[in-house]
């Protein structure tokens, strides 16, 4: 077992195997499952990583870290921009890493950047696409390149007065780097939004980083539907419908 946490958790972590099999309050499952738990009359965020194959399981033993300590690490590295990271814990079996989690507080957010993004009648939507501009406009000031920059991995929660607070999530897969302007940019091309949505996006990241309107319209719609494109001829060779 190896384990960093905050030792006010102990007991969670001792038994998280079973806090995690416990709870019905799934989040997410796919390779890996999310559930909250409820522990110390608090709630926490569990992610349950996949057990990895033969050859994974060699490579982080040995080799590089787990997805359970990467998100750890990147959390405390970008604490103001995640929900308050608490710990991960690995187990291993006949010497080599099994199963892993990571555990960290429950942002009890409202909403996703998708919802706005996709409806054209979302309440305060273009106060909310331009302070969304803001909060990546401080990841991007602060190094920070998220390449898993989707709309279900950026938690919003209403505050008072129309002001929001954004969280990211799905942090393994991390660039910490100076970026360039392209870069930040293309940044925003996970998204799926229409044209119109990008204007507004790229027209506040112009003013926050004082650069050339039009360069950043075209560069960030360029970007976003070089994505769409990509994308949608994967789906094509798999005969699935595509979007746009």
């Amino acid at each position: 077992m190896k384990k960093i946490i905050d030792h006010t958790f102990d007991n969670l972590f001792q038994d998280i195997r079973e806090y995690f099999s416990n709870s019905s309050d799934s989040l997410h499952k796919a390779r890996n499952e999310i559930k909250i738990v409820n522990y110390s009359e608090k709630e926490f965020v569990i992610k349950s990583f996949k057990i990895p194959t033969f050859m994974n399981k060699i490579v982080y033993t040995f080799f590089k870290d787990s997805k359970a300590k990467k998100s750890y690490d990147n959390s405390v590295r970008i604490i103001d921009f995640v929900p308050k990271p608490i710990g991960f814990i690995e187990f291993t079996k006949f010497g080599l890493i099994y199963d892993s989690y990571f555990v960290s507080e429950n942002f009890d957010f409202d909403f996703t950047i998708r919802e706005p993004l996709l409806d054209e009648k979302f309440s305060d939507k273009e106060n909310i696409l331009k302070k969304f501009v803001k909060f990546t406009y401080e990841l991007h000031e602060n190094n920070i390149l998220h390449l898993d920059f989707s709309p279900g991995n950026i938690l919003i929660k209403k505050e008072d007065d129309n002001n929001y607070t954004f969280k990211i999530v799905d942090i393994n897969r991390m660039k910490f780097k100076k970026l360039s302007l392209d870069e930040r940019l293309k940044a925003f091309d996970m998204l799926w939004v229409k044209d119109e949505d990008m204007k507004i996006i790229a027209k506040e990241y112009a003013k926050l980083s004082d650069a050339d309107e039009l360069y950043c319209i075209d560069k960030a719609i360029y970007y976003s539907q070089k994505f769409k494109n990509y994308k949608n001829f994967k789906k094509r060779l798999k005969g699935k419908k595509v979007v746009d």
